[in-house]
């Protein structure tokens, strides 16, 4: 069950509190929104949060660190909990109203990282996104991604060949920085399908890590000498 809706008062402390959060800029655990105008905007941050490290979404807050609050925020906060019911499995978060005076107020959501990922999102027409952070953006999960996240609630004890595609793989990284999986198909000549369930196990078993990108994800070594 989600916990319930708090409110309180103006708190000095707490606001104080709030300040030196918003102080710190958006970042991998942090967002700021305006308003609600696009609640499934920001349900999407709040899946990617849940899919990842877990995050703050903050409602009332410019991008520049100033922060207006909501007039209205019962109504904000009623339009994003009408778009959470889009998310699936059900989204735990927190949310919390903070008064910050002259009849504004902030709604603070927190999202803990999820024990039952990857949460997807329906954006209509029967198509279902899951969404990931990285850095200071929420991007939509490749199937690698979406893979890894689902496995890594699993065993840690990964298996996997070390073959001659891998081979030619750890050789690539040597003197080059990551790889795509469009990359390796072409180094390899293995096919896409299997190219990408070899990746996807040498990210599993700690070998290479993962940088989810918009035009390709980035795979690594895991520990660079």
């Amino acid at each position: 069950m989600n916990k319930p809706q708090e409110s309180s008062a103006y708190n000095l402390r707490q606001v104080q509190d709030l300040k030196k959060l918003v102080a710190r800029g958006e970042g991998s655990t942090l967002e700021f929104k305006r308003k609600a105008s696009f609640p499934e905007k920001i349900v999407r941050e709040m899946v990617a949060f849940a899919n990842t490290k877990g995050g703050i979404v903050l409602i009332g807050v410019n991008d520049d660190l100033t922060i207006p609050g909501l007039k209205y925020p019962e109504g904000e906060s009623h339009v994003i909990i009408e778009a959470l019911k889009k998310c699936s499995p059900r989204l735990q978060y927190t949310e919390l109203f903070i008064p910050i005076g002259n009849a504004r107020t902030i709604i603070q959501y927190t999202i803990e990282e999820s024990k039952t990922k990857p949460h997807t999102l329906d954006v209509g027409h029967n198509t279902f996104e899951t969404y990931v952070r990285v850095n200071d953006q929420s991007i939509k999960a490749s199937r690698e991604v979406k893979e890894i996240v689902k496995r890594s609630q699993r065993q840690k004890d990964i298996r996997f060949h070390y073959g001659e595609h891998e081979k030619w793989l750890m050789i690539y990284l040597d003197s080059n920085p990551s790889i795509t999986l469009n990359k390796f198909v072409e180094l390899t000549q293995v096919k896409r399908f299997h190219a990408s369930k070899k990746l996807v196990l040498l990210v599993l078993a700690d070998v290479l890590k993962i940088t989810p990108h918009e035009k390709g994800d980035l795979f690594s070594l895991a520990f660079r000498n």
